[in-house]
C-alpha cells in the first residue's frame, strides 16, 4: 500500500513542487555568477568585444614623416647653404571586401565568447548539481542509518530488561550488542560524510546559503516528455557545440581574409618638399603597394586548413554530446525503474523482518534468524535510499543539460 501511494504521489506532484529539495533559483543564479570560471569567461567576452571594435576600424593608421636637412653648396658655385625639409603624410586603406570580413570576424569572436560565458555558467550549474545531490545523498543515508540505530537501541534496551528478569539469554543481548555497535559506527561515518559534503558545497559556492536542515528527496520524478525530445533539446541548446561552430565560422572568415590579403592594401599619401631654401618646391601623391608572394599564399592555405579542422572538431563534439545526451536520458528511465524495484524490495524485506522478529519474540525462532533478516532489511533500505537519490539526480541532470533548470534562457 505504501509503494502504491508513493507512486500515485509521484504522478500528481508537479515539477515545481518536485523542486522543493533544490535551492532557490535566484540564489543559484547569484552563486553561479560569482564563480571564478564565469567571471573569467565574462572578462574574455569583454576582450572579444574590444577586439571586434579594433577589427571594425582596421589596423591602418595615419603615418607622418618629416625630414629637415642643411644643404651646403660647394664654394665653386658660390659657397651657399640651404635649409631644406620634406614632409609626408600617408595612410593605408583596406581594399573592398576586407572591411566586411573584419567585421564578421569580430562579430563571430564576440558570439563565441558569449556562448562560452553561457557554457561556463552551465558547467558551474552541473558542478552545483553534483555537490548538492552529494549532500542530499549523504544526509539521506545518515537519516536512514539514524532510524535504524534508534530502532536497534530500543530493541537492545528492551532485550536488556528481559535479560534482567530472566526472560532472555545474555548471549542474545551480546549478539544484539554487536549489531548495535556496527550500526553506531556506520552512523558516525554517515554523519561525517554529511559534514564533508556540506563543507564542499560551502567551499565551491560560498555565496549560496545552505539551509540548516538538509532537504529530503521523498519521491523521484520521471521525465515528462519522450526521451528523444530531451536528447534533441540537450544537443540543440548545447553552448559548447555552438561556441565551437562559431569558432569554425570565424576561422572561415579568417581564411577568406587571408586570401584577400594576397592583394595587399595600398598606402596613399601626400608629399611636400622644399629644397634650396624655397627655390624648389614640390607637392605630390605617393602610392605604395606591397607585392604579395609565397608567404601570403602559405598563410591563406594555413588558415583554410585550420578552418577545416575546426569544422571537423565541431562535428565530433556534436556526435559526442548527442551520445552523452541519449545516455543521460536513458539513465533517467533505468534509474527510476531501479528505484521502483528497490522500493518493492524494501517493502518485502520490511514485512519479512517483522514476521521473523515476531517469531523470535514468541520463541519460535532464534535471535540469529531475526538479526540476519534485520541486517538484510537495513541494507535494502540503504539501497533504496541510494536508488531514490540516483533516480532524481539523473532527472535533474537532464533538466540542467537541457537548460530547463538553473539557466536564464
Amino acid at each position: 500500500m505504501k509503494i502504491v501511494l508513493l507512486v500515485l504521489l509521484s504522478l500528481v506532484v508537479s515539477p515545481v513542487h518536485a523542486a522543493q529539495w533544490l535551492p532557490d533559483p535566484l540564489r543559484v543564479a547569484q552563486a553561479i555568477g560569482a564563480q571564478p570560471e564565469v567571471q573569467a569567461a565574462r572578462a574574455r567576452l569583454d576582450a572579444a568585444r574590444a577586439q571586434a571594435r579594433a577589427r571594425a576600424v582596421g589596423p591602418h593608421e595615419v603615418t607622418a614623416s618629416a625630414i629637415v636637412q642643411q644643404r651646403n653648396v660647394d664654394e665653386a658655385e658660390g659657397g651657399r647653404g640651404y635649409r631644406e625639409y620634406e614632409v609626408q603624410v600617408g595612410r593605408a586603406f583596406r581594399l573592398p571586401g576586407k572591411v566586411a570580413l573584419d567585421r564578421s570576424i569580430g562579430e563571430l569572436g564576440v558570439l563565441a565568447a558569449e556562448l562560452r560565458l553561457d557554457d561556463a555558467r552551465h558547467q558551474a550549474a552541473r558542478r552545483l548539481l553534483d555537490g548538492w545531490t552529494a549532500w542530499l545523498r549523504a544526509d539521506a543515508q545518515r537519516r536512514e542509518l539514524d532510524a535504524q540505530l534508534q530502532a536497534l537501541r530500543r530493541e537492545h534496551a528492551a532485550l536488556g530488561r528481559r535479560v534482567q528478569v530472566g526472560d532472555a539469554a545474555q548471549k542474545d543481548l551480546d549478539l544484539l550488542g554487536v549489531d548495535l555497535a556496527q550500526a553506531e559506527a556506520q552512523h558516525l561515518a554517515a554523519s561525517s560524510a554529511v559534514d564533508v559534503a556540506r563543507q564542499a558545497l560551502t567551499t565551491d559556492f560560498p555565496s549560496l546559503p545552505l539551509p540548516a536542515r538538509v532537504p529530503e528527496v521523498t519521491v523521484p520524478q520521471p521525465l515528462t516528455e519522450p526521451a528523444e525530445v530531451w536528447a534533441r533539446r540537450i544537443v540543440e541548446r548545447s553552448h559548447e557545440i555552438a561556441a565551437l561552430e562559431a569558432d569554425a565560422a570565424q576561422a572561415d572568415a579568417l581564411a577568406a581574409r587571408s586570401r584577400a590579403d594576397r592583394f595587399a592594401d595600398p598606402t596613399i599619401g601626400l608629399r611636400l618638399m622644399n629644397d634650396r631654401g624655397g627655390a624648389e618646391q614640390a607637392l605630390g601623391v605617393v602610392v605604395s603597394v606591397p607585392i604579395g608572394g609565397r608567404y601570403r599564399s602559405a598563410t591563406a592555405a594555413a588558415e583554410s586548413a585550420a578552418a577545416a579542422a575546426l569544422h571537423g572538431d565541431a562535428a565530433a563534439l556534436h556526435r559526442d554530446i548527442r551520445r552523452e545526451a541519449e545516455r543521460s536520458v536513458e539513465a533517467v528511465r533505468v534509474r527510476y525503474a531501479q528505484w521502483q524495484a528497490q522500493r518493492r524490495a524494501w517493502d518485502a524485506s520490511q514485512a519479512a523482518s517483522q514476521r521473523v522478529h515476531r517469531g523470535w519474540q514468541l520463541g519460535e525462532l532464534p535471535l540469529s534468524d531475526w538479526l540476519m533478516a534485520e541486517r538484510m532489511q537495513r541494507q535494502i533500505a540503504l539501497n533504496e535510499t541510494e536508488a531514490r537519490i540516483a533516480a532524481e539526480e539523473a532527472r535533474l541532470r537532464v533538466l540542467v543539460d537541457s537548460h530547463e533548470l538553473w539557466h536564464d534562457e
